[in-house]
């Protein structure tokens, strides 16, 4: 059955996060409601990552396999009838059977957005710590030891069903505006709640004018229950982009002698 991959964006405000819960609405149900109307069939989505209640996407993508008349152009439109406000399909494509948007995908990035005050119009879209002294210099010199492969137990919710808890992170720039902090950050793989929870360190570290090596003690604890490991606020994570070998892109890609990847339990929110 032909299989394609939809980079979507959304507003998490309202929502459960993206996987489908039993106590509220998820993106995940919303687009297969959406795709229920417009294939008169139930169709699985398969996102890249499960982002958490609260936080938002510039680029998320999913995978599902649709065997119909409507051409993707057809598709795009019947989203843009089906789909509330706060959820938009951008782009839509053909791919190989054999690409997952969840486990093929090998680069992810974030951006969360750190508010200097609190304010009734920016509460939604980025995080706030009250009473927490932020100054970019140190949090972008302990932002440095995160960098390269590490064991991030302690920066991701305890999971035993994640055993995997390496991570390479590639890129974690830190900048100021007038009104914000801006974390971008880039790795292969995340685990439940690292961004945010790197996030709210740097910022404790930021505070208590801890130094830089503060993160290395961090790290090789292991240990997701710390002090200093502070859980910064969902509104102001956004998913930005998602990446993937371009042969899984290829519609006529079929793996053959290709072994699969083994599939890394991540759950990046």
């Amino acid at each position: 059955m032909p299989r394609y991959l939809m980079k979507l964006s959304y507003d998490g405000t309202h929502y459960h996060g993206w996987q489908i819960q039993q106590n509220g609405i998820s993106i995940q149900a919303v687009l297969e409601r959406a795709l229920a109307r417009m294939a008169e069939t139930e169709i699985k989505v398969i996102g890249a990552g499960r982002t958490d209640t609260g936080v938002h996407a510039h680029g998320q993508y999913a995978h599902f396999d649709y065997q119909g008349g409507m051409s993707i152009a057809q598709m795009l439109l019947a989203f843009r009838r089906w789909l509330p406000d706060d959820i938009k399909v951008l782009e839509i494509q053909q791919v190989s059977p054999w690409l997952s948007a969840r486990y093929q995908a090998y680069e992810r990035s974030y951006l969360y957005l750190l508010a200097k005050q609190r304010t009734p119009f920016n509460r939604l879209y980025t995080g706030f710590l009250p009473h927490v002294k932020l100054k970019l210099a140190p949090m972008q010199l302990a932002a440095e030891r995160l960098l390269g492969s590490h064991d991030f137990s302690s920066f991701g919710r305890a999971n035993p069903e994640v055993p995997n808890r390496i991570c390479d992170i590639q890129t974690l720039d830190i900048s100021e505006t007038k009104d914000c902090y801006r974390f971008r950050v880039v790795a292969d793989r995340f685990l439940h709640n690292m961004v945010r929870r790197m996030v709210g360190t740097l910022a404790n570290i930021s505070h208590f004018d801890l130094p830089p090596a503060t993160i290395d003690a961090i790290l090789n604890d292991t240990c997701p229950r710390q002090n200093l490991v502070l859980t910064a606020p969902a509104s102001g994570l956004y998913l930005m982009d998602v990446k993937y070998p371009p042969k899984f892109l290829d519609v006529s890609y079929h793996p053959e002698c290709d072994a699969l990847p083994e599939p890394l339990e991540s759950e990046q929110r």
